[in-house]
């Protein structure tokens, strides 16, 4: 049986609009996504790079944006947090372990604790027996030491534990290294939805 469940955050637990960051950015100038600002993007979810020298970069990129202008494009993939999702997973965390493991950097934490307030991120982050963003440990799914990491830290059983993420090739190297895994269709499917998984033994 499970006993340890370790979630994704983006469209998992929070919503997002995926395509919003990008259109905000083309219409301060951005002429598209590239291979440089995929590069620049990982290297900030890793922690490679502050946010100051994020910015800069951007600025590079877009020369007539504003540093606000191109942090508010940024932040546009963050929508709602439902209120049944915290009320689930604070239902979790009285019987199992609860972890985040989150591919993301430190302007998109800001303005999410910032979106839904001191309460409810306070409340939010205390259903967890630890969070990891990829910026603070240095890893970014689906690099297996994203989860090695959580694994040795805490001495799981990857047999014990439930990974839940939206993107296949993520769940997929949770799964080659013994995990269970729920790859949840976004739009189809709520996390809430989670006891419904008939092949979960939860």
């Amino acid at each position: 049986m499970i006993n340890t469940i370790i979630f994704d955050f983006g469209d998992v637990l929070i919503n997002l609009d995926k395509n919003a960051s990008l259109n905000a950015l083309k219409k301060l100038g951005l002429p598209g996504w590239s291979k440089e600002l995929d590069d620049i993007n990982i290297q900030f979810e890793k922690g490679k790079i502050t946010e100051v020298q994020f910015m800069i970069e951007m600025k590079k990129m877009i020369p007539n944006a504003s540093i606000d202008e191109i942090r508010t494009a940024w932040n546009s993939v963050l929508l709602d947090f439902p209120l049944e999702r915290l009320e689930f997973l604070q239902k979790l965390s009285h019987k199992y372990r609860l972890f985040l493991l989150s591919n993301t950097d430190e302007i998109h934490v800001a303005k999410f604790e910032h979106k839904v307030g001191h309460t409810f991120a306070r409340e939010f982050y205390q259903c967890f027996e630890r969070i990891y963003f990829s910026f603070e440990i240095g890893w970014r799914k689906p690099e297996p030491e994203a989860f090695n990491y959580i694994v040795k830290k805490h001495e799981l059983s990857m047999k014990r534990t439930l990974f839940i993420d939206d993107k296949k090739e993520n769940t997929d190297i949770a799964a080659s290294l013994g995990m269970h895994v729920w790859n949840l269709q976004v739009g189809e499917e709520d996390v809430t939805d989670l006891f419904m998984q008939k092949e979960i033994p939860v």
